[in-house]
């Protein structure tokens, strides 16, 4: 009974809370005890997901979709492990930098697994592990950073509006419009009751 109101981005989604050990930064780091995500507070700060077939990126009607209907122009591929990744430890060191950008982030794991964190409104880290299969947008403004699990290696396609602008803006860069506007559109939404501030 309860396979009928399972969301099928489980199988390749995964968020939760992470805990404040500074261990290698490629381990699940759960709360103990865990404390699970849903996609409904993943949404609510911006951040959608699907779940698509990998095997079929090239021709997939539905990643066809979400192209058109959002713009996304831009196509590339990005591997990231020590093979394949030049200045391999400088990138991840790099991605790792708590960071935003000034347009949307959006990866689509084809192959492989990795994290992406992002703080929510009270500046906790949600940790959102994508597999193969797994499209995530991140939106412009959102702190957020990067690192492979422990299997080490993603392959994940990179869609853009127009040229690609990859410039990551590490903390702080309270003062960048695309910043104003997430705290305006998502966090200042969410957490009236606390009296955030957009101005910051």
């Amino acid at each position: 009974m309860g396979s009928l109101t399972k969301d099928e981005r489980e199988e390749v989604i995964q968020a939760w809370y992470m805990d404040d050990s500074d261990e290698d930064q490629r381990l699940p780091h759960h709360r103990n005890p865990r404390e699970f995500v849903s996609f409904e507070k993943l949404d609510e700060l911006g951040v959608l997901s699907w779940k698509l077939d990998a095997d079929k990126y090239a021709t997939d009607p539905e990643l066809q979709k979400i192209r058109e209907d959002r713009g996304y122009t831009y196509m590339d591929m990005c591997e990231v492990s020590r093979e394949k990744l030049p200045n391999y430890e400088e990138k991840i060191k790099s991605f790792y930098e708590e960071h935003l950008h000034t347009d949307e982030e959006i990866r689509y794991c084809v192959a492989g697994s990795g994290y992406f964190d992002v703080r929510d409104k009270d500046e906790a880290w949600i940790r959102v592990w994508v597999k193969k299969g797994a499209l995530l947008i991140l939106p412009a403004g959102i702190y957020h950073r990067f690192t492979l699990d422990s299997d080490n290696y993603i392959k994940a396609m990179r869609l853009f509006v127009g040229e690609p602008v990859w410039t990551p803006y590490n903390r702080p860069h309270d003062h960048l419009p695309a910043r104003k506007l997430y705290i305006e559109t998502f966090a200042q939404k969410l957490g009236n009751e606390q009296g955030i501030d957009a101005s910051a």
